[in-house]
């Protein structure tokens, strides 16, 4: 087959357009080696292009997970340098005040780079799920020691009401769990319960969650799995349950929410869809 001089000029600059950004398709119908190598260099070209692009996107969301940690660690960052700068010179009882608004806000340092740092590895398809049956009481245990101290405060008490076997990865919906009773201890009353309860259907397991606050407005609905959004705790980020419905929906599974009101608390509901036998 005689390939003339123009079809390879033409090719080349065809190549050159498609590698700029153009979109270009240089393929034909036509037989012979030359249509062959179109086919080729147009789906070499267009996977390179795809593989550009995931980076690009990669690269845009690290920096915006660094972007945010800049900009929620210069609250504490800040309240920690104007409580050095007093302690030097306060009164020994506010010395130890000072002290302890410092460890807090290490303590809240540590807690939002590492919630953001996980958030940045499930975005990014790095998480391994291992699944296994684990029982809902094993994974409320797991929860309710990391969150010993608030409950302590505020004088409140976890309580399951059925406990059955759920197919997941301990570890991560531990995690998942932990941050949405935190935000069920956070809007509930003192000297009160909240109720954790389990069960299942041909369809899904799940855990829900029922805090004892006063519900949650529709308007605040769609911000409660909004990054930095749902905050209504002056001390809040808005990131707890976004992480939350990050781990569970990679497990493939939902959080559903009724939201409460007229006296009844918000209820949190964890689904974890089963898989479909053949």
């Amino acid at each position: 087959m005689l390939i003339r001089k123009r079809e390879i000029t033409k090719l080349s600059n065809n190549i050159r357009k498609a590698i700029n950004g153009e979109t270009i398709d240089f393929r034909d119908n036509e037989e012979g080696s030359l249509s062959i190598l179109k086919n080729d260099i147009y789906n070499f070209i267009n996977i390179k292009n795809g593989q550009l692009d995931a980076a690009v996107l990669e690269y845009k969301a690290m920096s915006e997970y660094i972007e945010n940690i800049s900009h929620q660690l210069k609250t504490p960052i800040t309240s920690m340098n104007i409580m050095m700068d007093l302690i030097e010179d306060a009164p020994r009882e506010k010395q130890a005040e000072f002290l302890l608004g410092i460890r807090s806000s290490l303590n809240q340092m540590e807690w939002l780079t590492a919630t953001l740092l996980k958030m940045a590895k499930l975005d990014n398809k790095r998480v391994e799920f291992f699944k296994k049956e684990t029982s809902v009481r094993e994974l409320l245990d797991i929860s309710v020691k990391s969150l010993e101290i608030l409950l302590d405060i505020k004088n409140q008490r976890v309580i399951l009401e059925n406990d059955i076997l759920i197919n997941c990865d301990k570890k991560w919906t531990a995690e998942a769990l932990t941050n949405i009773i935190k935000n069920a201890v956070e809007y509930s009353k003192e000297n009160t319960a909240i109720k954790v309860n389990s069960g299942e259907n041909p369809i899904y397991s799940y855990i829900s969650i029922e805090d004892s606050g006063e519900g949650i407005k529709k308007k605040d609905y769609k911000k409660l799995f909004t990054r930095f959004e749902n905050s209504r705790n002056e001390n809040g980020y808005g990131v707890g349950l976004p992480l939350a419905l990050s781990i569970i929906r990679s497990q493939d599974g939902d959080i559903d929410v009724d939201l409460g009101g007229n006296g009844r608390g918000a209820i949190f509901t964890i689904k974890l869809f089963k898989e479909k036998s053949d």
